[in-house]
């Protein structure tokens, strides 16, 4: 079956376009100008086409080796996106149990972080710390605190020099065996895929003692994200009980479409599910946010189908 992928037209755009990203009380960041990358704002079609060749079925927690259910994606996202019009939008779960993932929208298709990048940089930061044989300093860890839990702009932008900038993040990305991430220098311009945020949330919520972040690191940044103030719980977490996430909103000035993200673990039948949603194009941040909880909702589907054991 021929997966359905949302593809947009490429719009001209001047290299010397000026890119001012600003704060705002929600978290969000504001955009004005174009990225030579950016999602544009011109109308996107859902079109057929053919899946791009699928990695290695990966192995189970358990060592039990798996099936990717991308075709099964495909099927139950298409009536949900018939009507998604000038959007873009990009999916990948895993039910860490059974290790059966989904990936909707591959390739190598990107989209502006906004403030889902926030997990990165504090994931960056804590490796840094961790190379340096050190704790996190009193004032690190306040920031960490208002940028996961508030989606605090300032704080982010000091911890995003801290971890040396665009190539820090690279850099840490390269260790946490993200592919189709880079770094910008205004941070929530970084483009990502959805299947590599779902590889930053397996960093970050591994069991294995092996890991690139120390168990206390990961301890530390899963306990952050359980604790997102409440007007921001929204996203992956209608997917399931028990969230740990991070959203990402942000408007753009130029056409006034919405990037809507939200990446993170929420608990399914007892099943730990890791789940990413990227969305672009939105109209509204209301309906960008509905249409990143059903596409959420639709990928858990998928994985657990069949395996409520």
């Amino acid at each position: 079956m021929a997966r359905h992928a949302l593809r947009r037209s490429a719009l001209s755009v001047s290299l010397t376009a000026a890119l001012v990203l600003t704060a705002s009380a929600a978290g969000g960041a504001y955009l004005s100008g174009r990225s030579p990358r950016q999602v544009p704002a011109a109308s996107a079609s859902v079109s057929s086409v053919s899946p791009a060749a699928s990695a290695p079925a990966p192995a189970a927690e358990g060592g039990a080796v798996v099936e990717d259910r991308d075709t099964e994606l495909a099927a139950a996202l298409e009536p949900l996106l018939a009507d998604a019009d000038g959007e873009a939008v990009s999916v990948a779960v895993l039910d860490r149990d059974t290790g059966v993932r989904a990936v909707y929208g591959g390739g190598e298709e990107t989209y502006d972080t906004a403030s889902i990048v926030k997990v990165d940089i504090l994931a960056a930061l804590l490796l840094r710390a961790q190379e340096e044989g050190r704790a996190l300093t009193s004032t690190e860890r306040a920031r960490a605190a208002v940028m996961i839990g508030r989606s605090d702009n300032d704080a982010a932008t000091a911890l995003f020099a801290a971890v040396g900038g665009a190539d820090g993040l690279d850099a840490a990305n390269e260790r946490f065996g993200l592919t189709s991430t880079k770094a910008a220098r205004a941070w929530g311009l970084t483009r990502t895929t959805a299947a590599d945020q779902l590889t930053l949330l397996e960093a970050v919520f591994t069991d294995d003692e092996d890991a690139v972040l120390e168990p206390a690191s990961r301890t530390y940044l899963r306990g952050l994200m359980a604790r997102v103030q409440a007007d921001q719980r929204w996203g992956v977490s209608a997917a399931g009980s028990g969230g740990a996430l991070k959203n990402g909103w942000m408007p753009r000035t130029a056409t006034g479409l919405w990037n809507i993200n939200s990446i993170g673990r929420v608990t399914v039948d007892g099943h730990p599910c890791l789940v990413a949603v990227l969305a672009a194009g939105q109209r509204t941040k209301e309906a960008g946010i509905a249409r990143v909880e059903s596409v959420a909702e639709a990928a858990v589907g998928v994985v657990r189908a069949g395996n409520d054991g």
